[in-house]
């Protein structure tokens, strides 16, 4: 297969940032969003530190304050009839908006996506089975149409509300793919459902597994790879730019595609920049995807890590490396206690007894928040050891005792289907 067209060295990434920093930033001027924001930053000095750091950051509250029937006229630029598809906003909460996307950003998206198959060590020889939603979310689509332009076999399964998920079972079963690409929480449900029909995912026909579109932490790769038998592949993305980065055959971080990329980590407080390697939050300016949504210094609301190149040798070694350690709104407030929303998730996932969970946070009528865990044990397991097991660790760990309520095999698998992406941490206290 032919390898993805991308930078051969670090001197070339740097001419792509300067030109690509000058180009976001003059069509990011034609956005009556960002013009009055814009003022009095000189263009022609971008790479003067000092004058890039006074671009003011972009987040996603301000971006809710736009209204979504202004949206294309109050943040987007270029004539409709550029405009060759939508791609629907992530997230689990707000309105969604949908970014349209010209044939020009379309292609440097697919080239995001394409680095994909030689990344992971793929070739003409596999059978990718994808099962990302289908949709206007986009991810689904650039994964296989990226596969197939590589010579990679698909099957475009899409998630359970697209094809449902026995049928996705009984199709791994019978044409034997070799990759699975999709969320990671939907991985976990496919093997749950596989168990509970006797299935042994771990010797199937699976050796890669490819999850993007929410964190992985490292209980939540650990539950995959040892339901799938299958090696795991974190790729970071977003749908204001495309495939960012991603994990190669070392799984000792995500290569950063800075050809494609201007990414930057600041402190999640003041917005200013941190020294390579510290943690903080990521901030992207797509550098091509940007002709119709200039998207420019864009606070993710992810806290990564950046690190210098490794030069480990790879056709990837020039590149930066990311580590991904969650989300900036990543907790519950409960009784005074912070509770991390992956430090919970880890510690449910690494419980071998735990099949999956969902937490809630509730306002009782004394006024108290409690902690609601929503549990579904693995089968065979006894349901009251369980229960007292699950109690003492979150108990010991953040120091609040949770209500919990055992459910029935598959009752989460089935409700997260039903949504984009499972919604696994939900506040309940205003709603």
């Amino acid at each position: 297969m032919t390898a993805a067209p991308w930078a051969a060295s670090a001197a070339e990434i740097a001419a792509i940032q300067k030109a690509g920093k000058r180009r976001a930033f003059e069509n990011a001027l034609r956005s009556p969003f960002h013009a009055p924001r814009l003022k009095g930053i000189d263009p022609a000095r971008l790479d003067d530190p000092a004058v890039w750091n006074a671009i003011p950051l972009m987040t996603k509250d301000e971006l809710r304050t736009i209204p979504a029937a202004r949206f294309y006229e109050g943040f987007c630029i270029g004539p409709k009839s550029q405009v060759v598809e939508y791609w629907r906003s992530g997230g689990v909460t707000g309105r969604p908006l949908f970014y349209p996307r010209s044939g020009e950003d379309m292609r440097h998206a697919l080239r995001s996506f394409s680095r994909t198959w030689p990344l992971i060590g793929a070739s003409e020889h596999d059978l990718v089975h994808v099962s990302f939603p289908l949709g206007i979310h986009p991810v689904a689509s650039l994964f296989a149409r990226t596969a197939e332009e590589a010579g990679i076999g698909t099957l475009w399964a899409g998630a359970g509300t697209n094809t449902p998920s026995e049928i996705q079972l009984d199709l791994i079963g019978e044409l034997q793919p070799t990759i699975w690409a999709g969320m990671g929480s939907y991985g976990i449900h496919l093997a749950n459902l596989a168990e509970a029909r006797g299935i042994d995912l771990s010797k199937s026909s699976v050796k890669k597994i490819i999850v993007a579109a929410e964190p992985l932490s490292a209980a939540k790769r650990q539950k995959l790879e040892r339901s799938w038998g299958a090696e795991v592949f974190d790729l970071f993305g977003m749908t204001e730019g495309a495939f960012v980065s991603g994990e190669g055959p070392a799984h000792e971080g995500l290569y950063v595609w800075s050809d494609i990329f201007f990414c930057e980590v600041v402190d999640e407080k003041t917005g200013a920049p941190v020294a390579p390697g510290e943690t903080g939050s990521l901030v992207v300016t797509p550098m091509f995807i940007n002709e119709t949504t200039p998207f420019l210094r864009w606070q993710s609301g992810d806290i990564v890590t950046i690190d210098a190149p490794r030069h480990d040798g790879s056709r990837f070694g020039h590149f930066p490396i990311m580590r991904h350690a969650g989300r900036t709104i990543g907790f519950f407030k409960v009784r005074g206690v912070n509770i991390n929303h992956s430090e919970l998730e880890d510690l449910m996932f690494f419980n071998e007894q735990i099949t999956d969970f969902k937490a809630e946070v509730h306002a009782t009528d004394a006024g108290l928040d409690v902690l609601k865990l929503f549990v579904e044990p693995k089968r065979g397991v006894a349901r009251d050891e369980a229960l007292m097991r699950i109690r003492d660790s979150v108990m010991k760990t953040f120091e609040v005792t949770p209500d919990i309520e055992l459910l029935e095999h598959g009752t989460l698998g089935l409700e997260f289907e039903r949504t984009l992406k499972a919604a696994r941490f939900i506040d309940k206290r205003n709603q």
